[in-house]
């Protein structure tokens, strides 16, 4: 039995031994073979290069704002300061978390007059082209405009004309003294063969009409007068009625051959 022991003992050590020295055998490192070059093995680059070339002022297409990365802030202009001195004043008078709160509110203010002030304009426009004597606003020749007639007014040849002008005076109303010394005057001259009446016809109808270089003359300051002072809607002092009533009443006289 001792024997058999010591026979195995012999077995394991001599097999554990062997395994130790395949161990280290396999952990060695393999060798690599060394490779050596030649000049053959250079491969020589036989390709031409293209030299390239900027374009002159080529600097210029990379000048807008995408090329730009440097932020700066814009300059002021006196449009701005008129805002800030506005943004201040509303934050004086009232409380508002920062100085941005308050320049919105000027923004909003001012946008709102601008509409305002365009929804003004255009109420004058439109009240002058539906007016019944709003042309006058577009400054058109005083010898272009059209003689607007009242229903009392259609038939020139039938008005007591010194009659109207005297109830419009005791009434203060020269402008429209003076509308009826014009109809006078136009009565005057179609009855004298002047001219032909027409409520149709305009101030440079009339003078077309006037073969006289006198009459016509005398007429285009009349039909001026009249004009400036009707068409203006603006009422008259005594001194300038008085000139202009003495200037009608002479060439009323001057068509009716007195």
């Amino acid at each position: 039995m001792n024997k058999i022991l010591l026979v195995l003992s012999f077995l394991f050590f001599f097999c554990i031994s062997n395994a130790q020295d395949s161990l280290e055998i396999s952990t060695d490192p393999p060798k690599i073979s060394s490779v050596k070059y030649t000049e053959k093995d250079i491969y020589i680059d036989s390709d031409t290069v293209e030299v390239k070339t900027f374009q002159k002022k080529f600097k210029k297409k990379y000048t807008d704002s995408d090329f730009v990365y440097e932020y700066k802030a814009p300059e002021k202009n006196w449009w701005d300061h008129f805002k800030e001195w506005l943004a201040s004043i509303l934050r004086n008078l009232f409380t508002f978390k920062n100085p941005a709160a308050a320049l919105n509110v000027v923004a909003i203010i001012l946008r709102v007059l601008a509409v305002l002030i365009i929804v003004f304009v255009i109420y004058l426009i439109v009240k002058a082209l539906i007016g019944k004597e709003g042309k006058w606003i577009f400054g058109k020749d005083a010898n272009k405009k059209t003689i607007h007639y009242s229903e009392l007014e259609k038939n020139i040849h039938l008005l007591d004309f010194k009659k109207l002008i005297h109830e419009s005076l005791e009434k203060g109303e020269r402008r429209i003294a003076i509308r009826y010394y014009y109809l006078w005057l136009l009565k005057v001259m179609a009855q004298n063969h002047y001219i032909e009446w027409d409520i149709e016809k305009t101030n440079s109808d009339y003078l077309y009409e006037l073969q006289n270089p006198v009459y016509k003359e005398d007429f285009t300051y009349l039909s001026y007068l009249y004009n400036y002072i009707w068409y203006g809607e603006f009422e008259i002092d005594e001194t300038t009625f008085n000139k202009a009533e003495n200037r009608f009443k002479k060439s009323i006289k001057t068509f009716g051959n007195e």
